[in-house]
């Protein structure tokens, strides 16, 4: 997979991109991820990319010149599944919204930054839009990271145990049930019985009615659909 992050602030993404699973994705050659500094595409002196909202209003917009310069120039390079704009306005990342993004072969992320993008960004150079929650940030290389994150390490081959990814929250609707490791007792609180006993079938209806109470419990949304037992 390839991933072109474009930003205003690309040095926001040297300490994500150069540890846990992004490294461990790119030196496995799975993932090409290139930031690319929206104001090297600014035809102004100043290599400004942003002005005044026409009408008024507080806060600057971001120019659309720049970032179609950026885009068509990355467009002329190879074919992308998807142009993503990071907006707050937007649909909320979710497992299988990242689900299926992790299937693209090229993807390209839009930083957004000040009071937004001129709105001919998003009616003509974009494909899709998502937020990661219904706060506001400075701008959108966080958002970026965290969709990068949620969909790279669902690549085949990144992590070490590829079941681990499908045993995550959401995957199956629910949350994940409790884990436990070793010791088995500390300070007396003790593992679970049934997790130390040799019978996969009551571990596993044990982890699925763990999972069906937590999620009543912290995000009965998730089961709307799901019968109850």
């Amino acid at each position: 997979m390839r991933i072109d992050i474009i930003s205003l602030f690309p040095e926001m993404f040297e300490g994500f991109l150069s540890s846990s699973i992004p490294l461990r994705a790119r030196k496995k050659g799975l993932l090409e991820l290139e930031l690319h500094n929206l104001r090297d595409y600014s035809t102004n002196k100043y290599k400004s990319v942003d002005d005044y909202p026409y009408g008024g209003g507080a806060g600057m917009v971001m120019s659309i010149e720049p970032i179609d310069r950026c885009i068509s120039f990355l467009k002329s390079q190879r074919d992308y599944d998807e142009v993503i704009f990071t907006t707050p306005d937007a649909p909320v990342l979710d497992q299988p919204a990242a689900n299926a993004l992790s299937l693209c072969r090229n993807l390209i992320l839009l930083c957004g930054h000040y009071k937004g993008v001129d709105e001919r960004v998003r009616e003509h150079l974009v494909t899709r839009e998502l937020s990661i929650g219904d706060y506001v940030l400075s701008g959108g290389e966080l958002a970026a990271a965290v969709i990068t994150d949620a969909v790279v390490r669902l690549i085949p081959g990144v992590l070490n145990d590829e079941t681990s990814a499908l045993s995550d929250s959401f995957q199956d609707g629910l949350l994940s049930p409790p884990v436990y490791t070793r010791p088995p007792e500390y300070k007396g609180w003790k593992v679970p019985e049934v997790l130390l006993s040799g019978n996969d079938k009551l571990k596993a209806e044990w982890r699925y009615q763990q999972a069906l109470s937590r999620t009543k419990e912290r995000k009965p949304r998730l089961l709307d659909g799901i019968p109850d037992e």
